[in-house]
């Protein structure tokens, strides 16, 4: 007469005290019987590890099983518990397990408890069910703490909102209110495969405005940053503005651009930035409304691919004019240059990011597939979708998924 064998699930639960070869001496028991892995998952807080397995087996040797495990986990200096898991139970987990997911990332320059509830809570209103906490960050020190300190966490979320437009906009009212940025992306093929990464210059790869530095040896400081603030607050074109300053340039010698260049600020993490985008073979692009000079000498600095900026007339005793060359690359135009470099690279537009922090960058923040403003202005934060104001560039490392971990010593601060 043939045996029948029946099989039940059961969730094993271990927490603790972290050490080596712990969970192959789990596994060891389990292979013993024959176990059926169906599930496995393990957090590591400060050592204390916190171990999920759900295993399906012969439910005559179940017993036996969970006996041995005690005395294992007894031995090892652990707790362990056990949970029978019904067929039609598991059968309702696996049919969620094909809902979209999102990604929610939370940043600043330290994580407070208020911050990660106010987050948290936003995410239960939506119907979303948090499934896993990762940090994206090394952890911090203590007795020697960073100026430059940083901390990330992504939380990834299962199901669809009830409405991501209102999430998107509480996510917001939580960023300005508790001074933390956030990151809500859809968990799809394109989020860790983005390819192309285009940059406005000025307040944004750099800590300043080149042509009000310009405007400062010409001796029309005043009047020209006056005419910058307002194109990038959007209330004037930004082609009559670059027009009406760019003339007031007129006379300057050509020799001060030079020195300009190499004192120019460089926004806090650049470096690692551009180090870390090379090395894993990102096309890099400067998209400015500055001027070609300084675009090309940041391009010798970091081996960017492209630059596409304004270009100043020089008359032949080495004197600005007044006047530019070509057409003005302003915020229509960027967005026309991220497709267009896009094409050439062969890249998908949902594999773009762009960043920038004027009206003239919210065209190309909104075509690409990651836009991002950073350190922008109150108009450009309200239109984008992700933004950074509490920390230096290299957060936009996290938003693409870059673990402190995974960059071995460009990922230290």
């Amino acid at each position: 007469m043939e045996t029948t064998y029946k099989e039940e699930q059961i969730l094993v639960r271990i927490t603790g005290q972290d050490r080596p070869g712990l969970t192959a001496s789990i596994m060891s028991i389990l292979a013993r019987y024959d176990a059926q892995i169906l599930d496995i998952g393990q957090a590591d807080i400060h050592s204390t590890l916190s171990l999920g397995i759900l295993i399906r087996m012969d439910e005559a040797n179940s017993g036996q099983v969970m006996k041995l495990l005690l005395f294992k986990a007894t031995e090892l200096g652990v707790n362990i518990g056990f949970s029978p898991i019904g067929d039609d139970e598991y059968e309702e987990w696996v049919s969620q397990q094909g809902k979209n997911r999102h990604i929610l990332m939370l940043m600043g320059r330290e994580l407070k408890a208020s911050q990660i509830e106010a987050a948290t809570t936003i995410v239960a209103r939506q119907g979303l069910n948090i499934d896993s906490i990762i940090r994206l960050t090394g952890r911090k020190s203590i007795k020697n703490p960073s100026k430059h300190g940083r901390a990330c966490i992504e939380l990834s979320l299962r199901g669809e909102p009830h409405d991501k437009q209102q999430m998107q906009s509480e996510l917001m009212k939580m960023s300005a209110e508790l001074g933390i940025d956030f990151s809500l992306q859809r968990d799809d093929m394109f989020r860790r495969m983005r390819r192309l990464i285009c940059f406005d210059m000025d307040s944004t790869l750099i800590q300043t405005e080149c042509i009000d530095e310009l405007a400062e040896r010409a001796g029309v400081g005043a009047e020209v940053k006056a005419i910058t603030e307002s194109a990038m607050r959007g209330e004037i074109d930004f082609k009559e503005s670059f027009t009406r300053r760019v003339s007031l340039l007129k006379g300057l010698d050509v020799s001060v651009m030079q020195d300009i260049a190499e004192h120019l600020p460089i926004t806090e993490g650049v470096d690692r930035l551009m180090t870390i985008l090379k090395r894993c073979g990102y096309k890099i692009a400067i998209l400015s409304g500055g001027f070609t000079y300084f675009g090309e000498y940041l391009q010798r600095k970091y081996g960017i691919d492209y630059v596409y900026a304004n270009e100043l007339e020089i008359d032949e005793n080495g004197k600005l004019t007044g006047r530019y060359v070509g057409e003005v690359v302003d915020g229509h135009r960027k967005a026309e240059l991220l497709k267009l470099i896009a094409q050439v690279e062969k890249v998908n537009l949902a594999q773009t990011i762009a960043v920038g922090d004027g009206a003239n960058d919210l065209p190309m923040i909104s075509q690409a597939g990651l836009g991002i403003a950073f350190h922008a202005k109150p108009r450009v934060v309200a239109n984008a979708k992700q933004s950074i104001n509490t920390i230096g560039l290299d957060g936009v490392l996290y938003f693409l998924g870059f673990k402190d971990s995974y960059l071995g010593d460009q990922g230290k601060l």
